[in-house]
């Protein structure tokens, strides 16, 4: 017997200096770095990686990015790579030239030296940030303008309903812009590459949340808007959002990070920290995950709830907010790894994408339980996703794909009488529209006749600087494919003005769409008329620069798409 411990001790301190050597090789390998390279690295990590690779690089929408990693598979079968395993000229030219999978060519965005940079970089030992505390929170938190400070009705003569909150991601700014002369009202400084903008119940406060984690509180009835509070909830967020329960009108605000890894409550009208809530914690499959990013954060308008969505762990939070004090959470388990998603047309399903499980997740917050696991084509994202009522199928809820030449349509369950012959399609995939791989959004209005698809992901420039339009009353094919960058009138540069984020008019007549081009690059809006599908308005300034996400107010406070 003692023979057999001995032996097992042995043989365990075998493995761990098996291990140990193995680490102490891969070490070796690492290309050396000064401190300096480090710094620069990690800052280019953060503003352009970090988002698909994740903090520690453990991957979600983007691949693992370890210096060596393995795994298991249902059969016990271990794959490993990393990388190491990848070397220095494989990575300068993943890198350089993107993949199909999603991931862009970096070429026209780094320097040839910043390429070779990040590729020593990411196969050296990822850096585990320090954790953000609610001390920390309570300290960044700053009122510029105290509620009582404040208009007690619109200073200005702007109809807030059809205001646009453009991000100006480079620059750390938002644009806002006038839906009806297409004038830019106010540039307002806000964090670093604002994700999205999201409105208070009544329309009156915008809060914008940058990559930074700082979160910013514009109030729209000021004579010029402004930010009127602000508080940092990490180092890195996605997601904020209002509660919209009637009686909980602009009362409170939730925003959720990617490092830490938590969500953070706050009072509405000033973003006063209320209480933070950490997502760390076990997988669907029940592993533990040290990095489960907040993803997507939705109000309901049925319940005095949010549905907060945690990327790594595939868990979907029901989130009480009658009572924070007393915080009452329901999980429903879903499915790895949860990103965007919106309302289903009677707002009672939200639909988020599993992108990395090529799922979506339908969860039925009435009831507070999954309502449906779908499979999909590859790496399904559909920002808030697009609701209308198909010709053959009735309601449907449309997503696009980074990794499939197709866009996906979801029956959607209905209270309505109407729409009852259609209740055996639901929760099916009822059709695949053709389109090209590297879509980020689509959308449509209900008053319009047209659904609008971008590819900006894509490795073609011709088609990464174009939008698809079809006629809903024939999907089969699009009806055209415009080519945003020849339609501004800009001049053609080698790098490519990706066209991304169609974005409706409140009245529905009208879509814009955002033309990003690199910082030293003339950037714009292009405006089209939603029936003809000419352009309308080209609105550039020298100040648009790297234009993205538009949030209409009226849209977005209603969760019209």
């Amino acid at each position: 017997m003692k023979k057999s411990v001995v032996g097992m001790l042995a043989l365990t301190a075998m493995a761990a200096a098996m291990g140990s050597a193995f680490a102490q090789e891969a070490a070796k390998a690492a290309p050396a770095m000064t401190a300096a390279e480090k710094e620069q690295a990690k800052k280019i990590y953060f503003e352009r990686c970090a988002g698909c690779h994740g903090v520690l690089r453990k991957g979600a929408t983007g691949k693992n990015l370890e210096p060596h990693w393995s795994k298991k598979d249902k059969d016990g079968n271990v794959t490993e790579g990393g990388t190491l395993k990848l070397g220095q000229q494989r990575l300068e030219k993943i890198i350089g030239y993107g993949t199909d999978g999603g991931m862009v060519n970096f070429d026209d965005i780094l320097t040839k030296e910043e390429i070779t940079l990040m590729s020593k970089y990411i196969q050296n030992t990822p850096d585990v940030p320090p954790e953000y505390s609610f001390k920390d929170t309570m300290d960044s938190w700053k009122v510029i303008v105290p509620v009582d400070q404040r208009p007690k009705k619109q200073m200005n003569n702007f109809n807030l309903n059809n205001m646009f909150s453009v991000t100006l991601r480079d620059t750390g700014e938002v644009a806002l812009i006038d839906g009806d002369t297409k004038e830019i009202r106010s540039i307002v400084k806000t964090g670093y590459a604002v994700h999205i903008s999201r409105l208070s119940a009544s329309g009156r406060y915008v809060y914008v949340i940058g990559r930074d984690g700082r979160l910013s509180l514009i109030d729209l009835w000021m004579e010029k808007p402004a930010v009127v509070a602000e508080v940092k909830i990490g180092f890195d967020a996605r997601s904020v959002d209002t509660s919209k329960f009637k009686g909980f009108e602009d009362k409170y605000a939730v925003a959720g990070s990617y490092w830490p890894p938590q969500f953070v409550i706050m009072d509405g009208d000033t973003l006063k920290p209320r209480k933070v809530v950490s997502t760390r914690g076990m997988t669907v499959d029940g592993e533990y995950h040290p990095e489960p990013r907040v993803a997507s954060i939705v109000a309901s308008f049925i319940k005095p709830e949010w549905v907060i969505n945690i990327k790594e762990t595939g868990q979907i939070l029901l989130v009480d907010y009658s009572d924070i004090e007393n915080l009452k959470t329901t999980t429903v388990g879903s499915a790895k790894f949860l990103h965007d998603g919106g309302w289903d047309a009677s707002k009672r399903y939200f639909l988020v994408a599993a992108n990395a499980s090529n799922k979506i997740a339908a969860v039925d917050t009435k009831t507070g339980k999954l309502a449906a696991l779908v499979d999909t084509a590859k790496i399904p994202h559909p920002g808030r996703g697009a609701n209308f009522v198909h010709p053959k199928f009735g309601p449907v809820w449309a997503t696009g794909h980074l990794g499939a030449d197709v866009v996906t349509l979801i029956s959607t369950p209905s209270d309505d009488k109407k729409y009852a012959k259609y209740k055996e399609y639901n929760w099916k995939v009822v059709q695949e529209m053709k389109h090209v791989p590297g879509n980020l959004f689509v959308k449509t209005h209900p008053k319009s006749k047209h659904f609008w698809a971008d590819a900006p992901q894509n490795p073609d420039k011709d088609l990464a600087e174009s939008v698809a339009v079809w006629d809903m009353a024939d999907l089969s094919k699009p009806k055209a494919i415009l080519n945003v960058a020849k339609d501004s009138g800009l001049p053609p540069t080698k790098a490519v003005k990706r066209a991304v984020h169609p974005e409706y008019s409140a009245d529905g007549k009208e879509v814009w769409i955002s033309l990003w081009g690199g910082k030293t690059d003339q950037s714009a809006v292009v405006v089209y008329d939603d029936a003809t599908l000419k352009v309308k308005k080209v609105i550039t300034d020298p100040k648009m620069i790297t234009p993205t996400g538009k949030f209409n107010v009226y849209n977005t406070q209603h969760d019209i798409y």
